[in-house]
């Protein structure tokens, strides 16, 4: 199956097998395309929670609205994407030191200082106020979410994007304030069951002619 065909026939799921468990080979590949999302100026301002556990779910389902807290019940992966409260010179010092050790600047020095300079130059026009970064990292981790979507569909897996939790009680439940972290986007990965309608309705979307222009 090409790409387009993929993105054709991927939908949200609204109901999940909970007897499909997903292997550790899945999960292993869930989680680093996950690790492995593009960021601006790879600022890499995330977090990922992978809650397979029953006591992972049963701290994350009260935090949800009503008609998500099944789908998060039943289905075997639904992962926390959080981004940092701040984005602090501590964790880009990290990247540079990461990204050195990983060969990105092949022991020149210029390379090094000019890489750090670029992100940080980057990072400040999106940090005139705490609201503008924290607005630039989640974009970083929709971003992430698309990767995780596509990527799912990729390995034959239904997902469901959910924005319908409480941030401050998730963020409560999963201890994120204490870590310096924040909640932005959650998603539930698994088998669809019978029960999911949507998998069965025709995909919907606005003529090509209405959404494309090619200049």
């Amino acid at each position: 199956m090409n790409i387009a065909e993929l993105v054709r026939s991927r939908h949200t799921c609204k109901a999940y097998d909970p007897q499909r468990p997903l292997s550790e080979e899945q999960l292993a590949q869930l989680q680093e395309i996950l690790r492995y999302s593009p960021s601006s100026v790879n600022s890499q301002p995330w977090h990922f929670f992978l809650i397979t556990s029953v006591e992972g779910k049963a701290k994350l389902v009260p935090t949800l609205t009503e008609h998500n807290m099944e789908k998060v019940r039943s289905a075997p992966l639904t992962v926390v994407i959080a981004t940092k409260t701040e984005l602090d010179d501590q964790h880009l010092q990290a990247l540079l030191a990461q990204e050195e050790l990983d060969g990105r600047f092949g022991g020149n020095e210029e390379a090094k200082k000019g890489a750090d300079g670029a992100r940080r130059y980057y990072v400040g026009l999106n940090s005139t106020s705490a609201q503008k970064q924290q607005e630039w990292m989640a974009r970083q981790a929709y971003i992430a979410l698309g990767f995780l979507l596509m990527g799912a569909a990729t390995l034959e897996l239904d997902a469901t994007p959910i924005e319908g939790f409480f941030p401050e009680k998730l963020d409560a439940a999963l201890g994120l304030t204490e870590l310096g972290l924040k909640s932005v986007v959650v998603a539930s990965v698994g088998y669809g069951s019978e029960q999911d309608f949507n998998a069965a309705l025709p995909k919907s979307r606005l003529p090509a002619e209405q959404v494309l222009t090619r200049l």
